[in-house]
Order: structure tokens, then sequence, then C-alpha cells
């Protein structure tokens, strides 16, 4: 997965304002005060997008060795050896 910061950042956003719109949803039905679903309601999208950003952080630390392992596999360069063309003459009989 390639994705620039910059579009991380929105995604996470995203995510987290998704989530924030079904809890207050989900709060609004419940019989609580309006402080406390607006406190509920913004933790849940604070959580949501330090969750999102640590699960991005996370897979940008595994990548960099991901990417070398499948280009080791997939060079042919790297992973095999070169094809030597033999004569016919040299053939020993």
């Amino acid at each position: 997965m390639y994705i620039t910061q910059r579009a991380a950042f929105v995604r996470n956003l995203g995510i987290a304002g998704i989530n924030g719109a079904i809890t207050l949803i989900i709060l609004l039905i419940a019989p609580l005060g309006l402080a406390a679903v607006l406190t509920n309601t913004l933790l849940v999208t604070v959580a949501s997008f330090i969750n999102a950003t640590v699960a991005d952080r996370i897979i940008q630390f595994l990548q960099p060795s991901q990417i070398e392992t499948l280009q080791a596999t997939l060079d042919p360069k790297k992973s095999s050896s070169p094809v030597r063309r033999t004569d016919s003459n040299d053939l020993s009989r």
C-alpha cells in the first residue's frame, strides 16, 4: 500500500468522522444528557483517529523489509545466476 501522508491524514479524518457520526446517532437515541452525548462522541472520534494513525505507522514501519524481500525475489539479476552460453566445440568428450 503506497499512500502519501496527506492522503492517510484525510482518510483517517474520514474514518474518525464517520465513527463519530454513528456514535452521535446512537447516543442521541439513548436517554442521556446532551453533555454526555457530546463528550462520548468527541472521545470516540478522537480515539478512532488515533487508532487509524497508529495502524498507518505500524504498516509504514513494516513495509520497507517487505519491499526489499519482494524486490529480491522478483529481480532476476539479483536472485539468479547469469545464463552462460556454451560452445559445442568446447565440450569435453
